[in-house]
């Protein structure tokens, strides 16, 4: 049995078997999830596509600790970071000082640290802005600083609650560009949640659509198409409009 287990762990960077989330609402149970299944393997880009309320953050909260499932497992196989849709920089700080405080948890010391922060910066491009405030950066350069911080924990998994889908268009593609890139560069096994089928379809080697509430794995998808993908894409189009259409299927039968 054990030697089961380590196979499955070298094999899968997260696994989720059964999963059931109820919060309480009022006099009843509310079910956000029920009996989710799903694993992700090591360096795999994976989309998880749903209407509003489908438990797709709830989801990522119980991989990274934040909920407790009410029945069932959901286990991450090594370091994970969570990004969300704001990028909930401290405002005091700085760029850099953002990413060094991720760096400081991690038990890294200066000069190191800094030198670190600096080279993560670089790498989501934003060479010159090290010392900027929050409130001196566009929306789009505030998520590469947030992306910069969740590199600098070192993750094996990164959980991305819809972390562009407040920016504009030409943004979020380039933004698309960039994760694509330091997910091919790192090997970093991604789980990325949205409502966008466009997006899942652009960034995902597998789509999972998800039910209204309460939220299960309705359907996979396996996305064959090259890399990089263009979201102006005919043959992306159409595989994202099969999965819409799925997902408006989803929320005729949910009610």
């Amino acid at each position: 049995m054990k030697g089961n287990v380590l196979k499955l762990s070298e094999k899968h960077a997260l696994s989720v078997e059964a999963l059931t989330i109820a919060f309480p609402h009022g006099d009843r149970l509310l079910v956000a999830l029920h009996g989710v299944t799903l694993d992700v393997k090591r360096g795999e880009l994976v989309c998880v596509v749903g209407a509003s309320g489908s438990g797709k953050s709830t989801l990522l909260n119980v991989l990274a600790g934040l909920e407790r499932p009410s029945n069932g497992r959901a286990h991450v196989h090594g370091r994970v970071a969570l990004m969300f849709q704001e990028a909930a920089l401290l405002p005091w700080l700085t760029a850099a000082g953002n990413v060094e405080l991720a760096l400081e948890l991690r038990g890294v010391r200066n000069p190191a640290r800094s030198r670190m922060a600096a080279e993560l910066l670089h790498r989501v491009h934003l060479d010159g802005f090290e010392k900027r405030r929050p409130h001196e950066l566009s929306g789009g350069m505030k998520q590469r600083v947030a992306l910069a911080r969740a590199l600098a924990q070192d993750a094996d998994v990164l959980l991305m609650d819809e972390p562009f889908a407040a920016l504009d268009a030409i943004t979020r593609d380039l933004l698309h560009e960039e994760l694509e890139r330091l997910w091919t560069q790192t090997g970093l096994t991604i789980l990325f949640v949205t409502h966008n089928a466009r997006e899942a379809v652009r960034l995902g080697d597998r789509v999972l659509v998800f039910t209204s509430r309460p939220g299960r794995v309705a359907h996979e998808v396996v996305v064959e198409l090259p890399r990089p993908r263009s979201l102006d894409s005919p043959e992306l189009a159409v595989i994202a409009g099969r999965i819409t259409d799925r997902l408006k299927q989803e929320m005729r039968d949910g009610g």
